[in-house]
């Protein structure tokens, strides 16, 4: 084995190298982990509390329709779509609402809970009894997902 002026065969360096490597995609995965568990609770910490009168309304947001497809982007990469139509069925005009959409596994534990926020892009309010279709778009689904579409509740919204 050809070693170096210090005394070091190479494989040994190779052998650090790709430990050193693999050592940082480990921790920038268990990164990535965090940020993914803690982003609805940064986004709920930034927002002020629900009222009373918000709270029990939450109830009068109906969510149907729920279906997945899937497709390859520019990069070839395999792209979750979540199709769906949220239903205001009570009597007030909703401009902002934030859903909670949780995926499980083959034992029904959460695999990914994710906040969609289905009014974003729209400048008018949910009126009552109004019904709009919208999609969320996912880059990562996890491994273990058993590829049924995720269970929604109405966590948060603005009148």
């Amino acid at each position: 084995m050809p070693r170096n002026d210090h005394g070091v065969s190479t494989l040994t360096i190779i052998i650090l190298v790709v430990s050193l490597i693999l050592a940082g995609l480990v921790a920038i995965l268990v990164f990535h982990q965090h940020q993914v568990v803690t982003r609805p609770a940064m986004v709920a910490a930034s927002r002020p509390p629900l009222s009373a009168g918000q709270k029990t309304y939450l109830a009068s947001i109906a969510f149907a329709d729920f279906h997945m497809s899937a497709a390859a982007n520019f990069l070839n990469d395999t792209v979750t779509y979540l199709d769906g139509s949220v239903t205001n069925q009570g009597s007030k005009p909703v401009r902002n609402l934030d859903v909670e959409l949780d995926f499980v596994d083959s034992l029904n534990q959460v695999v990914l809970r994710e906040t969609a926020h289905p009014l974003a892009d729209r400048a008018a309010p949910l009126q009552p009894g109004e019904t709009l279709a919208f999609r969320v778009t996912f880059e990562h689904m996890p491994v273990d997902w058993n590829q049924a579409p995720p269970s929604a509740k109405a966590v948060y919204l603005e009148f």
